[in-house]
C-alpha cells in the first residue's frame, strides 16, 4: 500500500452512527516487545472509554506483531490495520517512552498515512514511561503527530509511570471521570 492509497474513512456523523453497535474504540500499540504492559494499559483505557461512550472494544493493532511486515514490499496485515485505524471512531494510540519520545516503531506506522490520514478519528495518546519526568512526552511529541495527520485529539494524553501499573485500573477511572465529557462530546461528532 502507497501512502497516498490511505484513504481516511470518516465515520458517519448521523445518530445512528454513535449507538452502541457502531461506536469502537480501538487500541492500537506501538511497544515492540508482543504482550506488553504498554498493551494492558491500552486495552484498559479503550475498554473504559468504550464502557463511557457506550460502544465497543475493536481488537487491538499491536505494532509488535506487524513488524516483520512493516517495510515490506507487500504488507496486508499492516494495510488491513492502516485501514482500521483509519475507520475507527476513537483510538488510544499508546506507546513506551524511549529516549523522552514515542517508539520508532509507531512512527513508522503512522508514517504510512498521507496528510488527513487519520481525519475523523478522535485520538487519545497514553505513554507508559519509567520516570514521571517523561510525562509530557504524549503532549509534546505524540499529540502534535497525531494532529498533524487529522485526527482530533480533545483530551490531554495519559500518562502512566510503570508504578502507576500496579494501580491501572483505578488510574485509568480517574482518566476517564476527568476527560470522559471531552470524550463524549467529540466522539459523538467525529
Amino acid at each position: 500500500m502507497t501512502t497516498s492509497a490511505v484513504t481516511p474513512t470518516t465515520p458517519s456523523t448521523d445518530a445512528s452512527s454513535a449507538s452502541a453497535s457502531r461506536l469502537r474504540v480501538l487500541p492500537v500499540v506501538g511497544n515492540p516487545r508482543p504482550g506488553s504492559r504498554t498493551r494492558a494499559a491500552a486495552e484498559s483505557l479503550s475498554r473504559a472509554i468504550a464502557q463511557r461512550l457506550g460502544g465497543g472494544l475493536a481488537p487491538t493493532v499491536d505494532l509488535a506483531d506487524l513488524a516483520p511486515e512493516l517495510f515490506a514490499a507487500t504488507r496486508p496485515a499492516v494495510d488491513d490495520a492502516l485501514r482500521r485505524l483509519a475507520s475507527a471512531h476513537v483510538a488510544v494510540i499508546a506507546t513506551p517512552v524511549y529516549k523522552a519520545s514515542y517508539t520508532g516503531l509507531l512512527k513508522a506506522f503512522l508514517d504510512l498515512y498521507g496528510a488527513d490520514g487519520l481525519r475523523g478519528v478522535v485520538a487519545v495518546p497514553l505513554v507508559v514511561s519509567g520516570s514521571p519526568a517523561h510525562s509530557l512526552a504524549g503532549e509534546v511529541h505524540l499529540r502534535p503527530l497525531l494532529v498533524e495527520l487529522g485526527a482530533s485529539v480533545p483530551t490531554r494524553a495519559l500518562a502512566l509511570t510503570e508504578a502507576q501499573l500496579a494501580d491501572l485500573d483505578d488510574v485509568v477511572a480517574t482518566w476517564v471521570d476527568a476527560h470522559g465529557p471531552l470524550l463524549d462530546a467529540t466522539a459523538v461528532r467525529a
